[in-house]
């Protein structure tokens, strides 16, 4: 990788160009939609802009890359690996040694497409090449489509992100249907259709009297969804739009709202056939993406707004969100407990379940809590298929922890200490 040197002063230098080139390539393999015309103009970018410092340079190339949101934790990761200095490639070094730590530090979101996007390209001009390191992974008894399913999607690669989108589609959502007060034609029912029975009769001149039999009509309950797409949550919003698109090819009356600090109704454009069409038009759609969060004003906005229109046969709300709110808990609170009681069934995905001794701290997740039927984590592909199996169960084979144990487990907690 190249030194701070290579940084240098002169970005007409061929050296300095190859390098761009090779950073391009690399933030194409980590999944950012790059081609030779961005490359050219961060060339020319950096070439009137001239260099200053280092966070001139991540600016600039910022600005040109960047095109999408949430692709911004990636390029910060690449960009920190392509242009380390020499002595975070020593403290690299120090770690691949016999003094390294058993345990290593957890990887952040993003790390790993960034590192594998160096391991597919080639390395930059002049930069001297690592010895490989043998990583034996503890694992090796679990198939790839066993680890694929349980891996965080925040530390997927840009490849298995793709293949987490083909399962995703490949989830089943059939078989969450209720009774309906309406009823259809059956051969064996449980009520005698009178008028059809005596029009039957008709045709024989009412010598003949044989019973036609009807049964309640059964079909899916409305499925709202509310998903937080701040950015906390940025490294999930995208995925998680190809399950909605998903859901709502697979089943009718489904409604998708997405918020930050306004609520936006993104129903209409992921009824669109092709995925990425779809999701490329909701994404446009959202003018707060990967932004803060206002998750009591949204509940709010959508309690006032769209709850009559949506939430009417016994809809299902799916509310997306890490809890993690900055205004006051008061008017959340007074959001969710309307929700509640407007809905059949409110369920809570939070990724933050995905960690070992998680505790509802935060004072937004505290407001929250009392007032959902389920709290479920979100984070990788098996999580999605559990929440699409506990849709078609009944209230008591549920098997869930109810949500009030993680208020009481966190009393206990500053009891004992």
């Amino acid at each position: 990788m190249p030194a701070t040197g290579d940084l240098g002063t002169n970005p007409d230098s061929g050296r300095f160009g190859d390098n761009i080139v090779h950073f391009a390539r690399a933030l194409r393999r980590a999944g950012l939609k790059t081609g030779p015309a961005e490359t050219l103009d961060a060339i020319e970018a950096l070439r009137l802009g001239g260099i200053g410092s280092r966070e001139d340079v991540y600016w600039v190339l910022h600005s040109v890359f960047v095109h999408r949101r949430e692709d911004s934790t990636v390029f910060a990761e690449v960009f920190d690996t392509f242009w380390r200095s020499r002595q975070l490639i020593e403290k690299m070094l120090a770690l691949f040694s016999g003094r390294a730590p058993a345990r290593p530090a957890e990887k952040r979101a993003g790390a790993q497409r960034a590192a594998d996007a160096f391991s597919q390209t080639g390395a930059p001009h002049g930069a001297p090449r690592e010895k490989p390191i043998l990583d034996i992974d503890a694992r090796f008894s679990m198939s790839g489509e066993d680890v694929l399913r349980t891996k965080d999607f925040a530390q997927m690669t840009a490849a298995e992100l793709e293949d987490a989108k083909r399962a995703v589609r490949r989830i089943a959502f059939s078989g969450d249907e209720r009774r309906t007060r309406r009823f259809r034609p059956a051969p064996h029912g449980e009520r005698m259709d009178m008028r059809e029975s005596l029009r039957a009769s008709v045709r024989t001149g009412g010598a003949l009297l044989l019973p036609k039999w009807r049964t309640a009509r059964m079909r899916p309950p409305p499925l709202v969804v509310l998903a937080d797409i701040s950015g906390s949550m940025s490294q999930y919003s995208r995925l998680f739009l190809h399950f909605f698109h998903a859901i709502t090819a697979h089943r009718r009356r489904v409604h998708t709202f997405l918020f930050g600090t306004r609520l936006t109704n993104i129903t209409r454009e992921l009824t669109r056939r092709d995925p990425d069409e779809a999701v490329d038009r909701a994404a446009s759609a959202v003018r707060d993406w990967s932004g803060g969060t206002r998750i009591g004003e949204a509940l709010e906005t959508f309690n006032k707004i769209w709850s009559r229109r949506v939430l009417s046969g016994g809809a299902t709300v799916l509310l997306i969100t890490d809890g993690l709110e900055r205004d006051q808990t008061e008017r959340l609170e007074e959001a969710m407990v309307r929700l509640h009681l407007s809905s059949r069934r409110l369920i809570w995905l939070n990724p933050l379940l995905r960690f070992d001794g998680f505790e509802a701290k935060a004072k937004g997740m505290r407001a929250m809590l009392p007032h959902v039927d389920e709290f479920r984590p979100v984070h990788s592909v098996a999580s999605l298929d559990a929440l699409c199996k506990a849709l078609t169960e009944n209230r008591a084979n549920r098997g869930h922890l109810s949500p009030l144990h993680w208020l009481r487990s966190d009393a206990l907690n500053r009891e004992m200490a």
